[in-house]
């Protein structure tokens, strides 16, 4: 096993009459791990789809360890070692950790032995930074978990080249030096070559060797992370210097705000029927956005899909505005109940369904889109959704396209827009349920979406954010509390204006303190 050079000559792919990616050329080097930066529509999936086989390029050529190859399907990037960890999972939800790595390698005889075949898992996963139990359905997996299958996936299938796109998005900081340590490691060892898509500055000058950035399409600059800065490589995605983040001022929360979102002594089984969620108490007052810290896997999945209807609880009580909460339809609707669940693809859209239909699926039931008994009146929703797609810059503007089609930001900004748009039949949200709204998007939709969270806070919305960003918690939130193990551990209050401890916090989150429910004023 040894890395894998490639370079990509005058790379073009159009769909219609569309340019998503224009004469685009680059290197990887061996060994190296390369970043690559842009917006979203940059033309880096585009250029990665080529590499793998999954979307052919129109044009270019593509050289592995100097010779050219033509990749037309998937076949030839296999015999290469190429291999991709995809922004959305493409796990068998059925099946186990183990049966996905099998499943994974492609040639699996038609009996296996699955006594030399476990041994092999278990040498597998016991030189891994980090471990999943190989008889854990994938179904019972936090999206952490997930991703993190993903990669031990490629690295079981030894990759010489490794595409990851966002590989960090829904890991914590330790999850996420974790792999990325992995990854710089197997480089130097010459093991392995990465190209990285990512957002994230940090994560280019720690970890990569060079960066390409692409801007519409085009090669805007390729260069040695050495020889360059965040601030120039801002300039470069999106034609200006980067501007540092300030703490946005906002009123406190007023003491005698009321309670909009009561949960007490809740106990939520996961799929394997264990207590995922045990008896934990939170509430969230009108006005305040209270963040839940966590790593994966610590119950916010459950207690999440608890609270939007989507799973049952065992114990315990749900209020909202002081009135039992049982997460019904009609109650979401009346209540104003809005929420933004972590891969909204799969849990808040009908891919299938177009962009139009999935923004009224709150409200396709009620006048002025139900008429004549169950006639919906899909002119009405169509103008509903033009409204939306205006008013959240969602791309591209066409109701009629289906909603499966659009990038991860746009399907994050198109079911926020239904979530948090004005509707004729609804008021602002008065309770907001949040799970790890900015997953894989740039800087742009994150700050969008980071100020339409702001905007429902000032409206007097109670917003309960589940992340597992400790960066997008600190910025947001009035007060953090740490999720450790199905309990609420640590409760920090005043974090705009006092600011916090953050190793304090990831000691919490990663349960080395055994001391009872602690809160204090950071």
């Amino acid at each position: 096993m040894h890395a894998l050079e490639l370079e990509i000559l005058g790379a073009g792919k159009s769909f219609g009459d569309f340019r998503a990616l224009d004469e685009v050329s680059l290197t990887i080097r061996a060994g190296t791990i390369h970043a690559l930066l842009g917006e979203n529509g940059a033309g880096k999936s585009t250029l990665v789809k080529g590499l793998v086989g999954y979307s052919p390029l129109d044009q270019g050529s593509i050289v592995a360890d100097r010779r050219e190859v033509d990749i037309r399907g998937p076949r030839i990037p296999h015999q290469l070692g190429i291999g991709m960890v995809y922004q959305h999972f493409t796990l068998a939800p059925s099946l186990t950790v183990a049966e996905n790595l099998l499943l994974a390698r492609g040639d699996l005889p038609w009996r296996l032995r699955w006594g030399s075949e476990r041994a092999v898992l278990d040498e597998f996963m016991a030189r891994m930074p980090f471990r999943l139990a190989l008889d854990r359905a994938v179904s019972s997996l936090s999206a952490g978990e997930k991703q993190k299958l993903e990669i031990l996936k490629q690295l079981y299938l030894r990759r010489r080249l490794l595409i990851l796109d966002e590989p960090t998005s829904v890991l914590t900081p330790q999850e996420a030096d974790e792999v990325l340590g992995l990854m710089h490691a197997l480089t130097r060892q010459q093991e392995l070559t990465v190209l990285m898509i990512t957002h994230k500055f940090h994560e280019v000058t720690a970890y990569a060797d060079d960066v390409t950035v692409l801007r519409k399409g085009r090669l805007v600059a390729s260069a040695s992370v050495a020889d360059t800065s965040p601030d120039e490589l801002a300039h470069w995605m999106m034609g200006h210097a980067r501007e540092e983040k300030t703490v946005v001022a906002r009123p406190p929360v007023p003491a005698d705000a009321g309670i909009g979102l009561a949960v007490r002594q809740l106990t939520v089984n996961n799929d394997r029927g264990v207590a995922a969620v045990r008896a934990l108490s939170l509430q969230a007052r009108h006005g305040e956005i209270v963040g839940l810290a966590g790593i994966s896997g610590n119950g916010q999945k459950e207690l999440v899909e608890a609270l939007l209807g989507q799973r049952r609880h065992l114990q315990g009580e749900i209020h909202v505005d002081g009135k039992p909460y049982a997460a019904t339809r009609s109650q979401m609707r009346r209540l104003r109940v809005f929420a933004l669940p972590e891969e909204p693809l799969r849990n808040a859209c009908i891919p299938g369904l177009s962009v139009a239909e999935n923004m009224a699926l709150r409200n396709f039931d009620v006048a002025p889109f139900k008429r004549g008994g169950w006639r919906i009146d899909r002119s009405a929703m169509k103008r509903q959704a033009q409204s939306l797609i205006a008013a959240f810059n969602v791309k591209p503007p066409v109701p009629e396209r289906a909603i499966g089609t659009l990038s991860g930001g746009n399907v994050q900004r198109a079911v926020l827009a239904r979530e948090l748009g004005e509707h004729a039949d609804a008021g602002a949200a008065n309770v907001l349920i949040v799970a790890n709204p900015v997953f894989g998007l740039d800087f742009a939709s994150v700050a969008d979406i980071h100020a339409r969270l702001l905007q429902a806070r000032a409206r007097g919305a109670a917003v309960l954010l589940v992340s597992e960003d400790l960066d997008e918690l600190l910025e947001l939130s009035d007060r953090i509390l740490v999720m450790t193990e199905g309990r609420i551990v640590h409760e920090v209050r005043d974090v705009p204006t006092q600011g916090a401890d953050r190793a304090a916090l990831g000691r919490w989150m990663a349960g080395h303190q055994d001391q009872p429910v602690h809160s204090e004023a950071a």
